[in-house]
């Protein structure tokens, strides 16, 4: 074979491998960075602050669940001190699963208080290409 019917044979199989690498993840942890993009298959990772000893959590309104796709629930992180009453981070894992805009809504109230108006919410809007 001549050099050049190996290169188009070795250009697609490169296009091909580029086209296929994971796009980064995004991080979030303030509405100041909303509204967030997204390529399809993106990963999104959310980050609030949060003290569930306080009898606060985190509640998920609206998943946005058009666009994203949970990876799982809702993960709490400790601070390293140890402290009894100390605040953490409460993280959830989305992949952006289809074309789309919605809106990503998390209320931070007590669970057996759901009439009563949450002390802080998150929105954020959500744009996956």
């Amino acid at each position: 074979m001549t050099a050049p019917r190996l290169l188009v044979p070795l250009s697609f199989a490169l296009i091909s491998a580029c086209a296929q690498q994971p796009t980064q993840p995004v991080e979030l942890d303030a509405e100041s960075e909303c509204p967030t993009r997204l390529q399809v298959g993106q990963v999104l990772t959310l980050s609030l602050p949060s003290n569930p000893s306080t009898g606060y959590r985190w509640r998920v309104e609206n998943p946005a669940s058009n666009v994203l796709k949970s990876l799982g629930p809702e993960v709490y992180n400790a601070p390293e001190e140890d402290m009894v009453g100390s605040a953490g981070v409460s993280t959830w894992r989305y992949k952006a699963s289809s074309v789309g805009t919605s809106q990503l809504l998390l209320l931070y109230q007590q669970p057996w208080a759901k009439d009563v108006a949450p002390v802080q919410t998150f929105e954020c809007k959500v744009i996956v290409r």
